[in-house]
């Protein structure tokens, strides 16, 4: 039985509004003095980038934009990237955009710094040592790549997503400005909002960290559901269910807007360290083939996900209802969980995100191939707090569908 367990975060973390403006001082406390930035058009269109950028200028730094970041950002991107760092020589990479714009920041430092390709580092812990300092600057509330060991790319070749886990790639900084996702629209900030409360409860119900069958000591991927993760997990929870349908039915919501950033980057830390499990499992070769983003995947997925895993997690889901604002008294723990599954069933429609596997071109002669594909994600499977047997995985797509 394992009796420890572990807890990483960025190394610094600053949160707050107006926290943007900061960046100049912040950076120049890592010595930083050349600085790639890696974000995308829509965002300089905006004047974000030029928001993040202005105090890196001021503060006497040589900046240099990498503009041509992409949702779920394939593999050639990754290269286009990694070259651009190549030429440039930077002291630190600064992803700035959703959690793509921030993994391609955290390949690219690894890439710099090791050399090699994308898929020499994907898995677990493949990346041999430190890489070259990475900063993120989160401008939509959902991913948490702000905080986490993990960056996720589109393997157009396969149909897949793919993922790389490394302690190493945890930013170094992380700059939270709420007031950077107030311009979000609105299907982004449905599909980020939701990617955060499929965060929260798949690290709330993964498998206890005493469960997990690991040798004490040695490195994993994620640590199982633990204490601090449950607390940042519960927080987020709440977080989401008071103010996600708010934040996506009125943009102007500043309050709705600072609640969800704060949700995300909780949910963030607690799933980069207890788990994510059998929702990404499925998403990966789900969103690959069918190319939703990764949100909206997770979304669809997460209910009927959370229905197959009830009967090893009957209390925490109760506790996930009363979170999201379920009236649980009178109800048993098994009523109050049906009535989580529900509720998450409820907001996903409230906000927009697809509800069948059909609704965003999916088939039923796909079905066995993401099965499959999402089997052999061994990492993610250890964690679901129920062992499921490939069959299993059909028959919650086959509902899905």
């Amino acid at each position: 039985m394992r009796t420890t367990w572990n807890f990483f975060s960025a190394g610094q973390l600053t949160f707050g509004t107006a926290a943007a403006g900061q960046l100049g001082k912040l950076m120049g406390r890592l010595g930083v003095g050349r600085v790639l930035v890696l974000s995308d058009q829509v965002l300089g269109e905006l004047g974000l980038l030029a928001r993040v950028c202005e105090p890196l200028v001021a503060a006497g730094m040589t900046v240099e934009v990498f503009d041509e970041g992409e949702a779920e950002p394939t593999l050639d991107v990754v290269a286009k990237a990694a070259e651009r760092a190549r030429q440039f020589q930077p002291d630190a990479v600064l992803g700035v955009g959703g959690g793509s714009n921030m993994d391609l920041a955290k390949m690219a430092a690894t890439l710099h710094t090791h050399g090699g390709k994308p898929e020499d580092y994907f898995s677990f812990d493949n990346i041999p040592g430190p890489v070259l300092p990475i900063i993120c600057v989160p401008t939509t509330a959902g991913t948490g790549s702000e905080v986490s060991s993990a960056a996720v790319f589109t393997d157009v070749a396969n149909q897949i997503k793919v993922s790389t886990l490394s302690q190493y790639i945890r930013p170094n900084l992380a700059v939270v400005d709420p007031e950077l996702t107030y311009s979000c629209p609105a299907k982004v900030t449905a599909d980020s909002g939701i990617d955060a409360l499929t965060h929260a409860i798949e690290a709330y119900t993964a498998i206890d960290y005493s469960a997990l069958d690991v040798i004490p000591g040695d490195p994993v991927a994620y640590e199982g559901a633990h204490p601090l993760g449950d607390c940042l997990a519960e927080r987020a929870i709440a977080l989401v269910g008071q103010f996600l349908s708010r934040s996506v039915a009125d943009p102007e919501d500043r309050e709705a807007r600072d609640g969800m950033a704060l949700a995300a980057t909780l949910a963030g830390m607690a799933f980069s360290n207890c788990g994510v499990a059998l929702v990404h499992a499925l998403e990966y070769p789900l969103g690959g083939a069918l190319h939703c983003s990764h949100g909206a995947g997770n979304g669809l997925l997460l209910p009927y996900v959370m229905e197959y895993n009830l009967p090893e997690r009957v209390n925490k889901l109760a506790r996930v209802a009363e979170l999201l604002g379920a009236d649980c008294a009178g109800c048993t723990a098994e009523q109050s969980a049906r009535q989580a599954i529900e509720m998450v069933r409820q907001l996903r429609l409230e906000i927009g995100v697809p509800d069948r596997i059909r609704e965003i071109g999916g088939t039923s002669e796909q079905l066995a191939r993401f099965a499959n594909k999402s089997f052999e994600i061994k990492r993610l499977m250890t964690i679901n707090p129920r062992t499921p047997s490939e069959a299993d995985l059909l028959e919650i797509l086959k509902t899905a569908l």
